[in-house]
């Protein structure tokens, strides 16, 4: 699990290489189980996000989030990658299955 936290007054730094971004994501598709924005309670801003990657490592996890055109524009703050078990997803148990 990636959590960014992104820098005060960056709205505009973040729509301006959302687009890129989104390529981003869509390449890498395969290693997203879930991502998105962190929304205010309005919903109308960004605030950072939260990327559930499927990897084996957190030098993985990482690489993808460095890679990604928001980091590499400078808009974070603050990233944290924590190790995330996998327990149900999409309404299905995972907790029989063997871990990595």
């Amino acid at each position: 699990m990636v959590e960014t936290h992104d820098k005060p007054d960056s709205q505009e730094l973040r729509e301006r290489v959302r687009p890129e971004h989104l390529d981003f994501l869509a390449e890498h598709a395969r290693l997203l189980l879930a991502c998105g924005a962190k929304l205010t309670d309005d919903g109308s801003g960004a605030s950072g996000g939260l990327y559930l990657l499927d990897v084996d490592t957190r030098e993985e996890a990482e690489a993808f989030i460095a890679a990604d055109p928001f980091s590499r524009a400078g808009l974070f703050s603050r990233v944290e990658v924590t190790r995330w078990r996998k327990a149900y997803l999409d309404g299905r148990c995972h907790l029989d299955e063997p871990t990595p």
